[in-house]
């Protein structure tokens, strides 16, 4: 297995990455103008056209993003870029997931409180690969019962045939999971917004297959290549502030003793 942290500008540094040579793309980009990570700011159109060209056909880009609001509201961010990787890029929105945090980090006076985040999945013809978690519990794991019945476009009724149920089901898209904060409480911060362990590891898993090159544009403290680690999963992570690429490496190595990079 190969393993990259690489020191600069992504755009730059995916400039020298093969065409069709990535297979998955987890990452969080910097959300608005939230945090202002060592005063660093990056190109986000250049970055989506180099991420479509880098990825094989069929390879896909999971997009963890959310908005600020300003003036009273949502900037939608979030949602241009969605728009920009299908209309300028060529992307297909596969889906759109929601992250369900347990709790809010901020108490709201005059909407609910804020308890989600996007992930968008994206990719570049239809998926090459799709491996469900089926860890859900069915209520009713005796089935089948009733019936399965939809609508045509016509507006008749039909039928479909039911599969037995089974103890687990396949996950829906909105995942309900810990913050890295929850998820680890003992371990130093060394990073403002670090994805959590789970969120990473199970985007990985769904859309890419063992052996597979998983790459994260905005490594930060090293979560998607530690979890490429973890899944047996190559990896390639580009981080533009030197200190938290020392970081990313720390703990990789710190996960899987006697690991090294290419």
């Amino acid at each position: 297995m190969s393993y990259q942290i690489i020191h600069g500008d992504n755009v730059e540094v995916l400039r020298g990455i093969a065409d069709g040579s990535i297979h998955l793309v987890v990452t969080s980009p910097p959300y608005d103008n939230l945090r202002s990570y060592g005063g660093h700011s990056w190109d986000f159109e250049s970055l989506a056209s180099e991420l479509f060209r880098v990825l094989v056909d069929g390879g896909v880009l999971c997009w963890n993003v959310n908005d600020a609001v300003v003036d009273g509201s949502e900037t939608l961010t979030s949602f241009r870029q969605a728009i920009h990787f299908k209309n300028a890029c060529g992307f297909r929105v596969h889906d759109t997931m929601i992250w369900h945090k347990p709790n809010f980090s901020n108490p709201e006076q005059v909407r609910y409180h804020q308890v989600m985040e996007y992930v968008f999945v994206l990719s570049k013809g239809a998926p090459r690969c799709f491996n469900p978690i089926k860890d859900k519990p069915n209520k009713y794991p005796e089935g089948p019962w009733g019936k399965n019945t939809f609508r045509l476009k016509n507006g008749e009724m039909a039928e479909r045939a039911c599969n037995p149920a089974t103890a687990f089901g396949m996950r829906g898209n909105v995942w309900t999971g810990n913050t890295a904060g929850q998820e680890r409480p003992e371990d130093a911060k060394e990073h403002p917004a670090m994805m959590p362990h789970w969120l990473a590891r199970d985007l990985i898993r769904s859309w890419s297959n063992t052996g597979d090159r998983v790459l994260d544009p905005f490594l930060g403290s090293g979560t998607t290549l530690e979890m490429a680690i973890e899944t047996a999963r190559e990896g390639v992570g580009i981080e533009i502030d030197s200190d938290y690429c020392h970081t990313a490496e720390a703990r990789c190595r710190a996960r899987t003793p006697g690991f090294a990079f290419a």
